[in-house]
C-alpha cells in the first residue's frame, strides 16, 4: 500500500509540474480577466490573492502546497476561507490536514472543486450509463457468438464489433446526435442536445430529464460494447475446449450449466479487469461526448476553460482525471484478486 501511495505522489507531481509549464503559454490571469472587462484594481487583487505576480517556482510551489492534503499556511492567509480540513497552530503559521484545494476560477471566481463537483454527477451517471449499455448487450451478445463459433451468427457479430471498436466516440457522438435527435427526433422523441437537470420554461426550478441521457450513454457505450462483445466471445472460446468444461459434460451437465456454473465465472477475470478500465475511461474521458451532446459534466466544463484560457479549472479538471485512473486502476486491482485466489499473497 504505501509503494502504491509513493508511486501515486511521485505521478502526481510529475503531472504538476508538466501540466504547469505547458499551460504558462496560455493567456495569464490579467490578461484573461482584463478581456473581462475588470477594472484594473480588482485584477491585480486577484493575481496578487492567487500569487500569480511571484516567479515561476514559487508559484508552483505554492500550487503543490495548495493540492496537498498536508500544507503551511499563514495565519493571515486569504485561502483560509477556502480550506476545508484540520489546523494545527505553529506560530505565525498553521499546519493543515486538508482536500485539496484546487483555487478559484479566473472567470467567474467560484471555487474550482465546487465547478467539478457540481460537474462530477451528470459525469458519473453518464459513464455508468454507457457501461451499463455496453454490459447488458456486449456479454449477452460475446456469449451468442461463442456458442455459435464459425457460423454466420459469429461472424456477423465480430464483423459489427470490430466496427464499434473502429469508429471514435466522437463521430458516434456526432451521428447519432444528428440522426436520431435531428432527423427522426419527431418519431424519437429525442433532442439533439440538453442535461441531465433542465430548468423549466420560467427559470424558476430544475427538473430531472432522463431522456436526454439516452443518446449520449449509447454514443459512450459503442465502444466499451465493441469490446466486450470480442473478448467475452474470445474468452469463452478459450475456456469451453479446457479439461473441466468436458468433465462436466460427461458428468451429463446441460449447457446452460456448463455456462453458468462451470465457463462463465472462470471467464470474467479478464472482463472485470476490461471494465474497470473502461469505466475509468467513460468517467473521466467523455468530454468531446458531453460537448457534443452539451451534457453539463466533468468534459463539457474543462473544453469551456480550455476556450477560456482558465487554467485552475484545467488543472484541477487533470488532476481528478489522474485520481480517477488511479482509484479505479487499485479498486480494479484488488477485485481481481478476491475473484481469483491464485493471485492472493502466499497462495
Amino acid at each position: 500500500m504505501m509503494r502504491k501511495l509513493g508511486f501515486f505522489t511521485a505521478v502526481m507531481l510529475g503531472l504538476l509540474s508538466i501540466v504547469f509549464a505547458l499551460f504558462q503559454a496560455l493567456p495569464s490571469a490579467d490578461q484573461v480577466l482584463s478581456g473581462q472587462r475588470s477594472d484594473a484594481a480588482t485584477t491585480q487583487a486577484i493575481v496578487k490573492d492567487l500569487g500569480l505576480d511571484e516567479p515561476l517556482h514559487r508559484q508552483f510551489l505554492s500550487y503543490v502546497n495548495d493540492v496537498s492534503p498536508l500544507s503551511i499556511y499563514h495565519v493571515e492567509s486569504s485561502k483560509l476561507p477556502y480550506l476545508h480540513g484540520w489546523a494545527i497552530p505553529m506560530g505565525t503559521y498553521s499546519l493543515w490536514l486538508k482536500w485539496p484545494y484546487l483555487r478559484k476560477s479566473f472567470v467567474n471566481q467560484q471555487p474550482v472543486g465546487q465547478l467539478l463537483a457540481e460537474a462530477l454527477l451528470g459525469t458519473a451517471v453518464l459513464a455508468l450509463s454507457a457501461m451499463m449499455v455496453a454490459l447488458l448487450l456486449g456479454v449477452p451478445m460475446g456469449i451468442l457468438a461463442a456458442f455459435n463459433k464459425g457460423t454466420w451468427i459469429d461472424h456477423s457479430l465480430s464483423a459489427c464489433s470490430a466496427l464499434g471498436i473502429s469508429i471514435p466516440s466522437f463521430f458516434s457522438a456526432m451521428l447519432i446526435s444528428w440522426l436520431f435527435g435531428f432527423v427522426y427526433s419527431s418519431t424519437t422523441g429525442l433532442s439533439m442536445t440538453g442535461s441531465l437537470f433542465e430548468l423549466d420554461p420560467l427559470g424558476e426550478s430544475l427538473h430531472l430529464r432522463l431522456d436526454h441521457l439516452i443518446l449520449p450513454a449509447i454514443a459512450l457505450g459503442i465502444r466499451p460494447l465493441a469490446v466486450f462483445v470480442q473478448l467475452t466471445r474470445n474468452t469463452l472460446v478459450e475456456v469451453m475446449n479446457q479439461d473441466y468444461i468436458r468433465l462436466a459434460r460427461a458428468k451429463g451437465l446441460n449447457e446452460a450449466q456448463v455456462l453458468w456454473r462451470h465457463a462463465l465465472p472462470n471467464a470474467l477475470n479478464p472482463l472485470v479487469t476490461s471494465i474497470g478500465g473502461w469505466f475509468s475511461s467513460l468517467l473521466a474521458g467523455s468530454f468531446f461526448t458531453e460537448y457534443i451532446f452539451q451534457w453539463k459534466g466533468l468534459g463539457k466544463v474543462t473544453i469551456d476553460a480550455l476556450q477560456q484560457s482558465d487554467l485552475p479549472v484545467i488543472m484541477g479538471a487533470v488532476l481528478f482525471t489522474a485520481c480517477v485512473f488511479f482509484l479505479m486502476h487499485s479498486l480494479t486491482e484488488r477485485l481481481y484478486v478476491w475473484m481469483d485466489p491464485r493471485l492472493r499473497p502466499g497462495a
